[in-house]
């Protein structure tokens, strides 16, 4: 089995057709054609099914682009330690959120790419939660409170932010001051995540709930400021309705921890160099001018 024709097909299935791999590879349609029949051929399966719009994946297209994607990503790791010295090349696959990722890694990330011109960088924006090893990511920048997993991550930045609802909510249900009062209260959410808040020196947990999710900050601070609750909300992303009064802090007398920005990764021993190069310049960056601050 070519693996040019392994790497092919991971191309096609991610960018959603033939036409837009090519573009992403360089070469002419009739090469990825070429290619993608040859490893069918080999296999003996369909692996794309070609539509007006593109080209889907077939069932056992799905099954095997999750382990191509994973031994492309292993090729790429072999060819760095091989050669450890010189540019950085191959592909760098991130998944960043989209509540943060086009205003504030976006910028860095454009650096990455003027420091290195033999990377090529393909950047996913997304605040679902993405499973960067069946997905074959290389990494993922994640905010907040990260949950247990056996995923590697580095902290490259603080996340600030604080517990807020509207004075129209606070005038209807009341303003949770003490810890044990936020389970009365609606809250928004991404998901079924947990909040922390100081008590003195210690971090406590609490388990809210709420009717309302959304899985992006920016959806959540619209709905706190239309009264439907109360949210945790990083401080860049409700600066403005703190400074209209759109949204008051609640909580004061227990604050939340900071949180963080981190670089995630696939456990193994040590990281891509191209990941390495990421890693450092994220801390570079979100050092000398903290932008989730």
């Amino acid at each position: 089995m070519d693996i040019e024709d392994v790497t092919t097909f991971v191309e096609v299935a991610d960018a959603g057709g033939i036409s837009a791999a090519a573009r992403r590879l360089g070469v002419s349609k009739s090469i990825v054609s070429r290619r993608l029949f040859r490893l069918e051929t080999e296999l003996g399966v369909q692996l794309l099914a070609r539509t007006t719009r593109g080209a889907a994946l077939t069932e056992a297209g799905i099954t095997f682009r999750s382990h191509a994607a994973v031994v492309r990503a292993e090729i790429d790791t072999a060819m760095e330690i091989i050669r450890p010295a010189g540019d950085l090349r191959g592909r760098l696959r991130i998944a960043v959120p989209l509540t943060f990722g086009p205003t504030h890694f976006a910028p860095i990330l454009a650096e990455l790419g003027r420091r290195h011109p033999q990377l090529h960088i393909h950047t996913a924006y997304s605040d679902r939660f993405v499973d960067i090893i069946a997905e074959g990511f290389d990494c993922a920048i994640r905010v907040g409170y990260l949950p247990d997993s056996n995923l590697i991550a580095r902290r490259v930045g603080p996340i600030y932010g604080k517990l807020v609802a509207s004075p129209d909510y606070i005038k209807a249900h009341g303003a949770p001051e003490m810890l044990d009062e936020i389970i009365a209260h609606e809250a928004l959410m991404q998901g079924t995540e947990t909040w922390q808040f100081m008590d003195g020196d210690d971090i406590v947990t609490v388990h809210p709930r709420g009717r309302f999710k959304a899985d992006n900050g920016t959806a959540l601070a619209v709905a706190a400021a239309a009264g439907l609750g109360v949210a945790w909300l990083p401080d860049c992303v409700i600066r403005e309705y703190l400074a209209s009064g759109a949204l008051v802090p609640v909580m004061t007398r227990h604050p939340p921890p900071s949180a963080g920005a981190y670089v995630v990764r696939p456990p193994g021993q040590h990281p891509a160099r191209k990941v390495q190069a990421l890693t450092e310049l994220l801390i570079e960056r979100l050092e000398e001018n903290p932008p989730l601050a």
